[in-house]
Order: structure tokens, then C-alpha cells, then sequence
């Protein structure tokens, strides 16, 4: 089992790291635009191979797209943040533009690869690989949902005084403050409901936190998080990797499916050898689906930002 990480910054190295200690793949390849800069990674990284027990070997190269070839996951997590005076519009174009080359260079050397996008704003990514490649919908994952989860899980935890190892929950819809859609009456403390445990008011706190959880993190850091959206990463690759057929929030190209077309949005999807083998369509409430709604609307807005 061969992975790709494009994007040796933070995030992809923390992707290399997990994807390694969890000793699944064969080679993991970090790739970047800057000299030395993978490389470097890879070896500081592999010097821990022994301490961390684990045997899959990591390289580095620096834009050889080559040292790719043959990768059964590529992982996309290359762009820029936004700067100061920077327009959103200038953000997307930008991102768009180094997601659209990215692509279409890895599947030169591996065009039977399963993509995961990670690269913001990642629904509207996730959407132009799909545009642009022309690869099956079942082989491009976006990785926000899976992410927003994980950060859910820790505030109802937190919330609940409870381990996290209890607690089960789950985010759809767009993968931005205001798209996420937390599925707060779904959740969950080994099985049972948390409304059995805390109040109305707790829980919407528990929503508003979980909205605001990455912007939160840049507040205290100065900069985006890496080891949870690492970890999330990680998650997918091996659930593909090793067949487990797990069910993650991520975002899937829509054809009909929660009422939605033509757009990537997070929902359940179940994550196999063949990528994403199935979207799980669940029942919403009136309000929950009319928040998805809401959050498929601000995606295709975005969506339309794109000079595709």
C-alpha cells in the first residue's frame, strides 16, 4: 500500500506521521514545492520509525511527481492560507489553481489513485477535482466532516464530564463555521441521548463551540491546527487501506441524494477499498434539513467563485 501526501507543512507532515504509526502502508511519499523541505520531513520523521515501532518507510522529493507513481491514496493538503487584504475571491482562485495542477500530475503517474482533499475551502476543492478529472465520484473524498466530528465528540465530551470513548456524534453539511450542521439530537453517550444528560442550553453551547472549533484553534495558535486534522486524515486513508468499511462524514458529490445536486457536501458515507462505497442517507428533522440546505447554498456560492 502506497500513500501520497502532497503539502509538507504542518498538516501533511502530521498526515505522514499518523498514516505511519499506524503501520497499515508499505511507503508514504511527502511531496512539496520547496527545496529540501520534504525531504527533511521525511527524515526527521523516519527517525522515529524506530521509537514509535513502526516499519512503513517515508520519503520525500521535492515536486518530482515521478516518486509518486503507482499510489494506491493521494492525500491533497497543498494551498495557501488567507492573508491580510487578501479577497476570497483571490484565496479560491489561487487554491484552485495550485488543487487543479496537483491533481491532474498525480493521476499522470497514478490514474487508478482514490484523491482526498483537504486543501480549504474543501468542499468547493473537493467539487473542481471532481470537474476537472473526470474521475468517479467514488474515488474523490473530501476530509472536513470527519475533522468537524472529531471536534464535536470532544466538546460533548467535555460537556457530558464523560470519556470521549462514550461518546458518539456526527457533523454534516459544509465544512465552514457557518455550514456545519451538528446532528446534536442524534448524539449520543453509549447510546444513550445527550438531551438525557445535559440541557437545551448545554447542547446549543456544545453546537456553537463545535461551529467555531477551527476558528478557535487559529485564534490561540496564530495559525490553522495540524494534529487533529492529521489525525482525520489518517482515519480515511486506512478505512480505504484496509478495507473497514467504516462509516465517516465526508464530503461526496451529491446527485439527488438529502435532496442536494451537483455539489460536495459533508455527509455519511461508508469508506472502503474502493473509496467511498456508500452515501448513508439518514433521516433529518424539518429544521436539520433545512440547515443542510442553508449550508448546500453558502457551498454553491462558493462553488461559483470557480473559474473552472
Amino acid at each position: 500500500m502506497k500513500v501520497t501526501v502532497v503539502g509538507a507543512g504542518a498538516v501533511g507532515a502530521s498526515c505522514a506521521e499518523y498514516i505511519a504509526m499506524k503501520d497499515f502502508a508499505s511507503e508514504v511519499v511527502l511531496l512539496d514545492i520547496k527545496e529540501g523541505f520534504a525531504e527533511g520531513k521525511a527524515m526527521d520523521l523516519m527517525q522515529t520509525a524506530s521509537l514509535n515501532g513502526f516499519d512503513t518507510t517515508i520519503t520525500g522529493t521535492t515536486n518530482d511527481y515521478s516518486k509518486t507513481a503507482n499510489s494506491d491514496i493521494v492525500v491533497i493538503t497543498s494551498g495557501i492560507p488567507r492573508k491580510p487584504g487578501m479577497t476570497r475571491e483571490e484565496l479560491i482562485g489561487i487554491n484552485a489553481g495550485i488543487v487543479k495542477t496537483v491533481s491532474q500530475n498525480l493521476l499522470e503517474h497514478s490514474p487508478n489513485t482514490i484523491v482526498i482533499v483537504v486543501s480549504n475551502p474543501m468542499d468547493t476543492m473537493t467539487y473542481l477535482v471532481h470537474k476537472t478529472t473526470g474521475l468517479p465520484k467514488n474515488r474523490i473524498i473530501g476530509m472536513g466532516g470527519a475533522l468537524d466530528s472529531a471536534r464535536f465528540k470532544y466538546r460533548l465530551a467535555e460537556a457530558l464530564g464523560a470519556p470521549i470513548s462514550d461518546v458518539d456524534g456526527m457533523v454534516i453539511g459544509g465544512h465552514s463555521d457557518k455550514g456545519m450542521v451538528p446532528l446534536i439530537n442524534h448524539a449520543a453517550r453509549n447510546s444513550v441521548k445527550v438531551s438525557e444528560f445535559l440541557s437545551p442550553e448545554r447542547m446549543q453551547q456544545v453546537v456553537e463551540d463545535t461551529k467555531v472549533g477551527g476558528a478557535t484553534l487559529t485564534k490561540l495558535l496564530g495559525t490553522s491546527a495540524w494534529y487533529a486534522p492529521g489525525a482525520a486524515v489518517s482515519g480515511l486513508v486506512q478505512a480505504i487501506a484496509m478495507d473497514l468499511k467504516k462509516i465517516y462524514p465526508c464530503s461526496a458529490l451529491l446527485e439527488g441524494e438529502y435532496g442536494l445536486n451537483d455539489l460536495c457536501i459533508g455527509v455519511p458515507v461508508v469508506l472502503g477499498r474502493n473509496g467511498l462505497e456508500k452515501i448513508v442517507e439518514i433521516e433529518l428533522s424539518e429544521a436539520e434539513q433545512a440547515k443542510m440546505v442553508e449550508s448546500a447554498e453558502g457551498v454553491k456560492k462558493t462553488n461559483g467563485l470557480l473559474n473552472t
